[in-house]
């Protein structure tokens, strides 16, 4: 495969920084942006890579703040693909402080994007975006679903991906739609459902568990969405979507009762059941078919597998963990 020089924005993030080491591993040249520092080495999968790591270079660019240097970066470096992790994350967070996501994950993205659709280089870029934007749904759903978005968190990850359709559309900017289940393993933050359950059993602390863990949910490790990722960017189609999920489903509380299996500990003691969240989601399934048929993509890690793998990175790495927040701090 001929070697091409990609800028991955939210590097930091665990979708990002995963995605970074699988172009590394491939040879792929990686320019990496996030609004903060490099957090430490066990979030970041691609500093495992010691012979590798020298193609991989960082730069802390705030897309709120720091537009014209991304600016500059993107006219000298002359990426070929850009990939966007970034966003201000987290559903329930969104209500408390609705602007900074729309200012993050809408109005900068547009600034960023106008620029972006000016660069003769770019032969893709994809825009990681999420299920968030159907709202509940029922069944197994296909790419071409309506929008129906019921936090601000979804509302301004709906209006950026129609924005960016638009421009599609206007100047046939090469934007791709990636939409993936819930990812999950080694190097992921533990405010979310699987690492903080593994350290909260490990730990002796209670677990929260909202609305009972009733939610419906597929988990995806994040491996094969890397692999998913990769063949987007190559051999997707611009003004495409896809979905990125396995094919099993499992409520929240079965996975938490999965983890409390591997770690011995008793659900009852580890859990406190409370009330759900305003405006979440109780299902959405994706219909993956079309990544399956048109990229001959598969899922190959299933989810117990994934679960030990990341239980034995929680264990290795258990002394830097537990210095680490459990619980999701907003950064304005």
């Amino acid at each position: 495969m001929k070697h091409s020089r990609f800028l991955i924005i939210g590097s930091n993030s665990f979708s990002g920084a995963s995605f970074s080491k699988h172009l590394l591993k491939d040879g792929h040249e990686v320019i990496g942006v996030s609004r903060s520092s490099e957090p430490d080495e066990v979030f970041l999968p691609y500093k495992e890579l010691k012979n590798e790591i020298h193609n991989f270079n960082f730069h802390p660019i705030d897309l709120n703040h720091d537009l014209p240097l991304l600016v500059k970066l993107l006219d000298d470096y002359q990426p070929q693909y850009v990939v966007n992790f970034a966003a201000q994350g987290m559903v329930a967070e969104s209500w408390l402080n609705p602007k900074h996501w729309y200012q993050t994950n809408m109005l900068a993205q547009v600034e960023m994007h106008d620029h972006l659709r000016k660069l003769k280089c770019i032969q893709k870029y994809i825009h990681v975006s999420t299920p968030e934007v159907y709202g509940s749904t029922s069944g197994w759903i296909k790419e071409n679903l309506n929008f129906a978005p019921s936090t601000p968190y979804a509302v301004s990850r709906a209006a950026c991906d129609l924005h960016l359709m638009s421009f599609y559309n206007a100047y046939d900017f090469p934007v791709i739609f990636t939409r993936s289940a819930n990812v999950y393993g080694p190097g992921q933050q533990l405010y979310r459902i699987i690492p903080q359950t593994m350290m909260c059993a490990r730990m002796g602390q209670i677990l929260q568990l909202h609305g009972g863990g009733s939610s419906i949910r597929s988990f995806i490790h994040i491996d094969d969405v890397a692999v998913a990722t990769m063949k987007i960017a190559f051999n997707g189609d611009a003004g495409s979507s896809y979905h990125l999920s396995t094919e099993q489903t499992i409520s929240i509380r079965e996975l938490v009762k999965k983890i409390c299996d591997l770690t011995n500990t008793s659900f009852k003691d580890l859990v406190e059941e409370t009330e759900d969240r305003l405006g979440k989601d109780q299902s959405y399934l994706l219909d993956s078919s079309k990544a399956r048929n048109d990229l001959e993509w598969r899922d190959s890690i299933a989810l117990e597998d994934g679960l030990i793998e990341t239980l034995a990175w929680v264990d290795t790495n258990i002394n830097t963990l537990k210095n680490s927040p459990l619980k999701y701090k907003h950064k304005a």
